[in-house]
């Protein structure tokens, strides 16, 4: 039995079927909602921590190597329209091992960007919280690692979400694209508040890390390419469209404009947002804030504004974990089905939603998200995703030789070029993330191929 042995894509039987109730709008929504969240409204001021005012070059590269590996998601989802991402992908096009090396890591970032989202928000929430005169218990409040015993908030919600999920689809979709227009609207407000404070000065030094990524102090990597290794989660939320392609209702057309569509707007609103906080304030007064916008309005005496920003994005920082929350359910649903995780994760409900998973993903998370600190987890996320994304840019190459008469919906522009370039930047980014981040990463994967010959290899089905 090959180790590179390709699974056929084939519909799913009854009983194991999703509801086809997303069209392209949900399509748009759900990326922009899992793209625009905590990077922007949190992780900048983990990058202005590591770059300083040059963290908008940082913002510019990441979203160049996401819009390359965007391209190419867009063109492996609607060329092989099924659930599971990635995973997927490999699976058809790379092979079994590698399949379950990128489904390892999938796990990994999905997960962890829930946890690190559902941290950010609590952040927002208590300092919302505090703007009302109410304090919650700091031991409640906090995970270990910031003199706490659990973050309570971060667990609540991604319950709450979780929740939101099991009633389906639709409904989900519809209160997700409610809530990022509550978000868009609110990063709206900072700007019109803060951009016309924009101070030159704010901007010099400004690359006082330099331009690549150099350890400091406790192992963490500064400069440009450090930060761009850190605020490229901020970007990868598109991968979390491909998950729904088995929902779409035209598959070949949707998937193509959620994905590149949502990158395109949320790159331009990362842009302009960054540019009216690093003028507004010193980096230095928000870079190490868990709700840095907020706090810079509070510096420019906008105590009032810095209130509703708060509000504003407790209330739609969610729409990040939904999605999120919804694609990791969707990549374990596709693999309880390959026989990797245990086949009754795998059963539908009456409403074509996968529950028991979406249960069991919500567990998983919240542990994470009540333990764990703020850039540890995102920096490890960051590598699972940065995996994933060279092997969607290497199937679309290997495809492309193998089958080139394949139909394809959509097709990367320059594909020679875009794709090559999106794994060159992938793995540059890897290796700017701190050291610990890549034996951690490593620990994970080698974990996750005793695992695969321990129990999935002997179990798994390659019947769709």
């Amino acid at each position: 039995m090959s180790l590179f042995r390709l699974k056929p894509i084939t519909l799913q039987p009854p009983g194991q079927a999703l509801a086809r109730t997303l069209s392209w709008p949900h399509h748009v929504a759900l990326g922009v909602g899992a793209i625009v969240g905590t990077g922007i409204l949190t992780l900048i001021g983990v990058g202005a921590d590591r770059a300083g005012p040059a963290v908008l070059v940082s913002f510019a590269v990441a979203g160049l190597i996401c819009a390359c590996a965007a391209l190419c998601y867009a063109e492996m989802a609607t060329t092989i329209p099924a659930s599971g991402s990635a995973y997927t992908y490999s699976y058809a096009v790379l092979g079994e091992v590698i399949a379950w090396g990128v489904g390892w890591s999938l796990i990994l970032e999905y997960s962890l960007v829930v946890a690190t989202v559902a941290v950010g928000w609590s952040g927002y929430l208590t300092g919302f919280l505090h703007g009302l005169g109410l304090d919650l218990p700091r031991a409640l409040a906090n995970g270990p690692g910031l003199g706490g015993v659990v973050n309570l908030p971060a667990v609540a919600i991604i319950f709450v979400v979780a929740g939101l999920l099991m009633l389906g689809t639709r409904e989900s979709a519809r209160i997700n694209t409610a809530l990022v227009l509550v978000k868009i609207a609110t990063l709206a407000l900072f700007v019109a508040v803060a951009l016309p404070r924009f101070d030159a000065a704010h901007l010099h030094p400004f690359a006082p890390y330099g331009l690549g990524a150099s350890a400091g102090a406790g192992g963490v990597k500064r400069g440009v390419m450090g930060a761009a290794a850190i605020i490229f989660f901020a970007f990868y939320g598109f991968d979390a469209i491909s998950t729904a392609a088995e929902e779409a209702k035209r598959p070949e057309r949707d998937l193509a404009i959620g994905i590149v569509g949502s990158m395109v707007a949320c790159t331009l609103i990362y842009l302009v947002v960054a540019a009216a906080a690093v003028g507004a304030a010193p980096y230095t007064a928000f870079a190490k804030s868990p709700e840095p916008l907020a706090l810079i309005l509070r510096s420019l005496g906008q105590d009032r504004v810095a209130t509703i920003v708060a509000a504003a994005a407790a209330i739609a920082l969610p729409t990040v974990l939904l999605a999120f929350l919804y694609g990791q359910s969707r990549i374990f649903l596709v693999m309880a089905r390959d026989g990797f995780l245990p086949a009754s994760l795998a059963k539908v409900s009456a409403r074509g939603t996968p529950v028991r998973i979406t249960a069991v993903t919500a567990a998983f998370v919240a542990v994470v998200a009540g333990l764990a600190p703020l850039d540890v987890i995102a920096s490890l996320a960051n590598a699972g995703t940065l995996c994933a994304f060279v092997a969607v840019a290497a199937s679309v190459l290997v495809l492309r030789q193998r089958e080139p008469g394949r139909a394809r919906a959509f097709r990367v522009p320059l594909a020679w070029v875009v794709a090559p370039a999106a794994i060159a930047g992938c793995v540059y980014l890897f290796f700017s993330l701190q050291a610990v981040t890549q034996r951690s990463f490593l620990l994970w994967n080698a974990a996750g191929l005793v695992v695969y010959f321990a129990y999935g290899r002997g179990r798994v089905r390659l019947a769709g």
